[in-house]
């Protein structure tokens, strides 16, 4: 335990206040609602104009949550679960961002948000034992402690394709769509990406546009949604049953209610497997994952479950060349995010729909008009990108953050992100993340991690205040033995094996690797909740000592 002397900033010109949180999606939310309720004087910083974080940003046409309504809502407050009803079992944009605005309206929050401001530097004052953050705006703010909950998706990435800048129609990124509408009607629509994003637009954009010119290099496995609405009596029920989903959600590995099995997929006779997974594929959503418990670790299971999944393509998709084009090879199922759809292969049997396989016939350029491949241009009226994020770290590596002894963010993780509990780093006291790269992240539901991660940072300043401590961080062997456990986990993954944002290989010279905790939200749930009752074993922290 080292101990410091209190020492007051040389700072004249910062804010001071108990707790900076970056961030209003609902991670940041929570967060400035939980250490407001501990009677902090809390500040949260937004780039964007109102709370909602991905879902401010996300309009694009189609954007939908693919985790059910019940799974993606916060489960801290039965008041808001009796106040609020779902319309739907997979909710779209514009009722999510509502939800996240009644929210903000219920719990007062966007008054201790400053909006339209992003963090360019945090920086820790070692005597002082504060962040120091300054924004965009000039402002400087000092917090003794700092929350970022910035989000594992919220970097937008373009496409690696020269002449991005030349053309001349529209140009939308699916990351930042316009707040208001765009007519595809009558026009030459192309779209980049087919991840769950390009899914999701292309599925919508098909039906309303003159012409649509889907350029595919990597298809994706999607599955049918099965998209519901929530009838009076659904949802009253959902309300009464509320707490004991939520305290089932905590005990799952998805840290929702999605069904999960302990049977691998051997275990059953050929004739009960297909009846399994055609079950599933009749139900709808992420069922299909929990049908068998060794899809991610037994190759010769993946490749039977992603035949099924390919077997469908072919009876749905009319032309037989895109029909192939469109069946995923080479990686996995569900090595790649999970999609969920609604008639998007069936979208391909649409005359105006055209599929591009740019594993054929390679994107040389972006021109003037539209799109060059080696076969040829494609003249467009409007281009979409639909690209996805520097994902897990972009957010947290897109400001310069500074911890003790001038160590730098960007130099700690320049091999990949490490942390402990995906919370905590070695280097940077009291610096604190939420949904953090080398916890569940996006293998879980990200709104109950978030409510997870808050609470136990909650804790850990509950434990140093009463302790008089004023700095805490873990350990180098606390650290190390976390991530050697993240390895350890991840080592028989297939996910490993697919180029994906899960593993950093979609952003150019980013290191790659799995660097996710695989073990599923109760385990971690397990880790964080073992680390606090051990009193913070494996943490140093520094005393306050009043000067003489």
């Amino acid at each position: 335990m080292r101990e410091e002397p209190m020492s007051k900033s040389n700072s004249t010109q910062a804010e001071r206040v108990d707790v900076l949180v970056v961030g209003a999606g609902f991670g940041g939310m929570y967060a400035v609602y939980k250490f407001r309720e501990m009677g902090k004087k809390v500040v949260g910083i937004e780039a964007g104009s109102n709370v909602g974080g991905v879902w401010y940003w996300n309009r694009y046409p189609g954007a939908r949550c693919d985790l059910m309504s019940v799974d993606y809502s916060y489960g801290f407050s039965p008041e808001i679960e009796q106040e609020w009803t779902w319309s739907e079992q997979f909710a779209a944009q514009p009722e999510i961002l509502a939800y996240a605005n009644f929210v903000a309206d219920r719990l007062d929050l966007r008054k201790d948000f400053r909006f339209d401001t992003r963090v360019t530097s945090a920086i820790w004052d070692e005597e002082a034992k504060l962040w120091r953050a300054t924004t965009d705006t000039g402002a400087v703010l000092e917090a003794p402690y700092a929350i970022m909950s910035t989000g594992p998706l919220s970097i937008p990435k373009d496409p690696d394709i020269p002449g991005i800048d030349r053309f001349k129609g529209e140009l939308y990124r699916a990351q930042k769509w316009p707040h208001h509408d765009v007519d595809f009607a009558g026009k030459r629509v192309g779209v980049i990406g087919t991840g769950s994003t390009g899914i999701q637009i292309i599925q919508e954009v098909g039906r309303k546009a003159g012409e649509l010119f889907v350029f595919q290099r990597t298809p994706s496995f999607t599955l049918p949604m099965r998209n519901r609405e929530i009838t009076p009596d659904y949802a009253a029920e959902m309300k009464k049953h509320y707490r004991q989903m939520r305290a089932a959600m905590k005990m799952n590995p998805t840290g929702g209610t999605r069904p999960v099995t302990s049977r691998p997929y051997f275990s059953l006779p050929p004739d009960q497997r297909i009846e399994a997974m055609e079950q599933a594929w009749i139900n709808g959503g992420h069922t299909f994952l929990g049908t068998f418990a060794d899809l991610m670790v037994n190759e010769e299971a993946n490749e039977a479950v992603a035949d099924f999944v390919r077997d469908k393509i072919g009876q749905i998709v009319e032309d037989p060349v895109a029909a192939e084009a469109l069946k995923p090879r080479g990686y996995p199922i569900f090595a790649r995010r999970p999609c969920l759809d609604t008639e998007y292969y069936e979208t391909y049997n649409l005359p105006n729909v055209h599929l591009v396989d740019c594993k054929k016939d390679a994107i040389v350029e972006i021109t003037e008009k539209g799109i060059r491949t080696e076969s040829g241009e494609t003249e467009l009226d409007m281009l979409i990108f639909a690209t996805g994020y520097d994902a897990l770290t972009g957010a947290l590596l897109a400001f310069d953050v500074v911890g003790r002894n001038g160590l730098r963010l960007k130099d700690k993780w320049k091999d990949g992100p490490v942390s402990h509990l995906g919370i905590t780093m070695t280097g940077f006291p009291n610096l604190f993340a939420t949904t953090g790269p080398n916890g569940p992240a996006a293998l879980a539901n990200i709104i109950t991690i978030s409510e997870n991660d808050v609470d136990w940072i909650a804790d850990l300043i509950t434990h140093m205040e009463a302790k008089g401590l004023s700095a805490v961080e873990p350990t180098q062997e606390t650290e190390d033995a976390w991530m050697t456990r993240v390895a350890e986990l991840a080592a028989p993954s297939l996910i490993r094996k697919a180029n994906t944002w899960w593993v950093g290989s979609n952003v150019k010279g980013k290191p790659t690797g799995l660097t996710m905790f695989v073990g599923g939200f109760a385990k971690y749930r397990e880790a964080c909740e073992a680390v606090a009752a051990s009193g913070y074993e494996g943490y140093a922290f520094d005393r306050v000592s009043e000067p003489a």
